[in-house]
């Protein structure tokens, strides 16, 4: 008999399942209608693109670096043409008799052959050119040219190399460019949302940055922007036809300030003796003369130089890649006296008609130290502006140690020393102008008058570099403003540094210019060996930086037989007067004399400046 209940049953539970498969169904239906929707209609313009993606490739076009010139619009750095020996892998059969033939023409080594070797398979696949041989000489070129029917897979095709025209003059101001490593690249790209791709260069050496110099400091305003070549490819990448460029946008040229005549004239009296020249315009802090010597070759370093040559300038004792001008550290000597003498007027401690008697020596109360000044007797009864002309020891010993070293410290600041005092100079040196929190971090030792007394005449911790030097001079030459130094002068306007007093008036600077021409023009000046070296008055200070201390000449004539002990020479120096026009410091290493070594040196330098040659 029928049971009707469980039949019943059955069949509910049969809809059940009917219910829950037509739904499972429905929905993949759905599901199926909605991914076809998606991909033909609402996202087919993201799938296109994907698609066009992944049919085109991206190749990234290098621009080429901005010029850079003098003032004069010579040009100092140029994109010079080179020329590279370039195959198309993927239509040579046989590469090894190809290598065998070229090398009757044109001389290849290992590294060439084994860079080609290495990547002709890839490059084959690709579609890719393969540099066989950088930097053909002319030679080279016109025996390939001559017999390139034999050669039709092959080429000559024009690069470029980053070559400074006077490579010895600029190679600290300009410095050189280099190779970027791996992040370097990425961040440089990044600027223009760009990521590391394959690259057409216009440079034989490949990717290259700023390294030193203005070549780093302007390095992106230099190197432009990338272009692109978007190419048709196959499924495996091998590149198809050309389907879109955007032109690279070349650098930025670069006008700076340097004086190229003036950096040769800077060169050749230096005579690769260690030392350094700056020059600057006053009245825009313009740097026209920059030179650190002994230099170096900054295209041997950019474009190529073998580890045993690299090797041969880092050991030098010289130190050719040292910049002396911008971080060498020297006592600015008896330079620093117009300053001293200038804060004993801003601070009532002396008046122009105020005297000491200068026996040879100053006695420090406290201990009967003695400090001796340079003339054997001292100069007698002597007043500010004769101690500037006679470089009196004894009077700024004097002056100092009546000085409170903290005022003194921040008084010598305005000055440019202890701070940058340039715009876009490379990695320059803040020299040390010390004070007793100083020397207690530093030496764990407590500040004695002493100290203060050595500072007067620019001897002790006191340190300066030839830039800061150049910037002191020209703040005098300007009466207490200045504007921070540059190699390169844009539309911007910046506020000059000023020194402002209440007991320095201009005819307060008018006396300290006199001082500094009498130490050239009158006759107990220090510095009279230059009177006959030009047709023009200057103001001046030289000085003498102490290396080793002495109580006697004879003491001293037993150290110079060391050349290393040697004294170093210095001088500041500006002009022409009453209206100077450029200032110069002069710093020559163990050169002794400050007047007679390193005067001659400034001299010919405003020679050049000022057409007097």
């Amino acid at each position: 008999m029928i049971d009707f209940k469980e039949r019943y049953s059955e069949k509910k539970h049969f809809f059940r399942r009917l219910i829950l498969i037509c739904t499972f169904f429905g929905a993949l239906f759905l599901y199926l209608l909605f991914k076809t929707f998606s991909l033909q209609i609402s996202s087919y313009t993201d799938y296109e693109l994907a698609a066009l993606k992944n049919k085109t490739r991206e190749v990234l076009i290098q621009p080429r670096r901005g010029i850079i010139y003098d003032r004069t619009g010579e040009i100092i750095v140029n994109n010079v043409p080179s020329y590279n020996l370039i195959l198309n892998p993927s239509q040579i059969t046989d590469l090894n008799n190809l290598l065998l033939e070229i090398q009757t023409i044109i001389n290849l080594n290992d590294s060439d052959i084994l860079y080609v070797k290495e990547n002709f398979k890839i490059r084959s696949k690709l579609n890719r050119e393969l540099i066989l041989k950088r930097n053909l000489t002319k030679e080279e070129i016109a025996r390939f040219e001559v017999r390139k029917y034999r050669f039709p897979n092959s080429y000559i095709a024009e690069r470029y190399s980053r070559e400074n025209l006077f490579p010895y003059l600029f190679s600290h101001s300009v410095g050189y460019v280099g190779n970027l490593n791996d992040d370097s690249l990425q961040e440089i790209l990044s600027l223009q949302d760009l990521s590391p791709k394959e690259t057409i260069f216009k440079y034989s050496n490949g990717f290259l940055s700023g390294k030193t110099g203005i070549e780093n400091v302007y390095d992106q305003e230099l190197r432009g922007f990338f272009g692109k070549k978007i190419y048709e490819v196959d499924a495996s990448g091998r590149l198809l036809k050309e389907i879109d460029t955007i032109p690279a946008i070349d650098g930025k040229d670069i006008h700076t300030s340097l004086d190229l005549k003036s950096q040769k004239v800077a060169f050749r009296e230096l005579k690769n003796r260690r030392g350094s020249v700056v020059a600057v315009d006053i009245s825009d802090g313009a740097i026209v003369t920059y030179l650190s010597s002994p230099s170096f070759s900054v295209n041997k370093i950019a474009n190529g130089l073998s580890q045993n040559d690299f090797n041969e300038l880092i050991e030098d004792k010289n130190k050719p890649f040292f910049d002396r001008a911008a971080q060498g550290r020297y006592s600015p000597a008896s330079t620093i006296k117009p300053a001293i003498g200038l804060f004993g007027l801003e601070n009532n401690i002396i008046d122009w008609d105020f005297t000491i008697d200068d026996p040879g020596y100053f006695e420090l109360p406290e201990d009967g130290r003695i400090y001796r000044g340079w003339k054997k007797g001292g100069h007698g009864k002597i007043n500010l502006q004769d101690a500037i002309i006679e470089s009196s020891n004894t009077f700024f010993f004097s002056l100092a140690y009546k000085s409170e070293i903290e005022e003194l410290i921040k008084h010598l600041s305005y000055f440019g020393f202890g701070r940058n005092v340039c715009l876009d100079c490379f990695l320059p040196d803040n020299g040390l102008l010390p004070n007793p929190a100083w020397k207690m971090n530093t030496l764990n030792f407590g500040w004695f008058k002493g100290d203060t007394v050595n500072l007067g005449v620019g001897q002790g911790y006191m340190s300066a570099t030839p830039l800061q030097l150049a910037y002191y001079s020209a703040f005098i030459a300007n009466k207490g403003a200045l504007n921070k130094f540059s190699f390169v002068q844009d539309d911007k306007t910046f506020p000059k540094d000023v020194f402002y007093s209440s007991n320095i008036d201009d005819k307060d600077w008018e006396k300290i210019h006199k001082s500094m021409i009498g130490v050239i023009e009158q006759p107990k000046g220090t510095a009279g060996r230059l009177r006959e070296l030009k047709d023009y008055i200057i103001a001046a200070k030289s000085g003498t930086v102490e290396l080793v201390s002495t109580d006697t000449k004879e003491d001293y004539k037993i150290i110079r037989e060391e050349e290393a002990k040697r004294d170093h020479a210095i001088i500041v120096a500006f002009g022409p007067m009453p209206n100077p026009k450029y200032a110069v410091s002069v710093v020559i290493e163990n050169g002794e004399s400050g007047g007679s070594v390193a005067g001659p040196v400034a001299i010919e330098v405003l020679n050049s400046l000022l057409d007097y040659e």
